[in-house]
């Protein structure tokens, strides 16, 4: 069965990204060799490079996979030419693109222009989309079964639904927290309630519960325990991090604008005057700190964890209480 000639991906969490598409490269050998990965980002846009690895030809030439990260980023005109230079398939070139906004009621957030492209409607014709809503509830016990799997380990279902509530919900963290219950497990390879215990992480890390006690001079232990863990787990979790805080950053500069958002009214009412204590100078501070690590960490210029570093050292300096 011949590989795609394109593919897309359509996920929020790009770890199950990563492993999709690593499922994918084993299941399509390339003929010619092994597949190189070249990583693309569209907040910077597509190179000439990524157009000359895309048409490359030539007896000797390898095979490549060209990754796009955040494609939803891509300007329209770069779609128009992307969606052109895919209507013929290249042996020598498989392009891959990521889509990794978050979802909005169920639902991928995939801008109109782009789903009328021919590239997009052929990949929807030939099925070669893939799309995930990331670690839902539901994913999270076919997600805990398919590691078991992979690791030759035992879980009772009894045991992967009360894991499926406490694991948190991004695959990176998830992982590193089944990786150190199977260590528990030793020899028996078997996950009991027990191990349960070992688990320190949160489902979900309040951004909120953070930014407050920064800003009121409190210490955040449990929060800063997460921080710790995201920062020792590499770059798929400390950019979960960046997107958790940005997220919050967004809800608490709507407030402060009045615009409506839909929370809780006693929710509302604690980001609202937590809003409007930290004042749009403070909350705008809060996007450059995040581009300054995204970016960081993308052009090579940082590791992972001296981006995070920095970030929080930035974070805390920007909510310390002001004189």
């Amino acid at each position: 069965m011949p590989r795609p000639g394109f593919s897309i991906c359509v996920c929020p969490d790009i770890q199950l990204t990563k492993n999709y598409i690593d499922t994918l490269l084993q299941k399509n050998a390339a003929s010619e060799g092994t597949w190189e990965k070249h990583v693309y980002w569209s907040d910077e846009g597509l190179p000439p490079v990524f157009w000359e690895n895309l048409t490359l030809q030539g007896l000797f030439a390898s095979p490549k996979v060209l990754l796009i990260r955040n494609a939803q980023n891509l300007p329209i005109d770069a779609w128009r030419k992307l969606s052109a230079s895919l209507g013929q398939f290249n042996p020598l070139a498989w392009v891959i693109i990521c889509l990794e906004a978050p979802y909005d009621r169920g639902k991928p957030k995939i801008p109109a222009a782009v789903k009328k492209l021919p590239c997009w409607q052929l990949a929807e014709k030939k099925a070669w989309i893939w799309q995930s809503a990331g670690l839902t509830e539901r994913a999270m016990r076919g997600f805990i079964e398919q590691w078991a799997a992979q690791n030759d380990m035992h879980i009772d279902p009894k045991i992967v639904h009360s894991l499926s509530q406490v694991l948190p919900q991004d695959a990176s963290a998830a992982k590193n927290e089944l990786d150190k219950i199977a260590l528990a497990a030793g020899e028996s390879r078997t996950i009991t309630e027990e191990h349960i215990k070992d688990i320190s992480h949160d489902a979900d890390m309040d951004i909120f519960a953070f930014i407050n006690a920064l800003q009121s001079g409190k210490t955040p232990d449990k929060v800063w325990k997460k921080v710790i863990s995201s920062q020792a787990a590499g770059e798929a979790m400390i950019f979960s991090f960046l997107a958790m805080l940005l997220r919050e950053a967004r809800i608490l500069w709507q407030l402060y604008a009045g615009e409506t958002v839909r929370l809780p009214s006693g929710i509302i009412q604690q980001k609202k005057r937590l809003a409007t204590s930290l004042g749009p100078i403070r909350l705008s501070k809060i996007w450059d700190l995040a581009i300054e690590a995204e970016m960081g960490i993308k052009t090579g210029e940082r590791k992972p964890e001296q981006a995070m570093e920095i970030l929080v050292a930035g974070l805390l300096a920007l909510f310390s209480p002001q004189k």
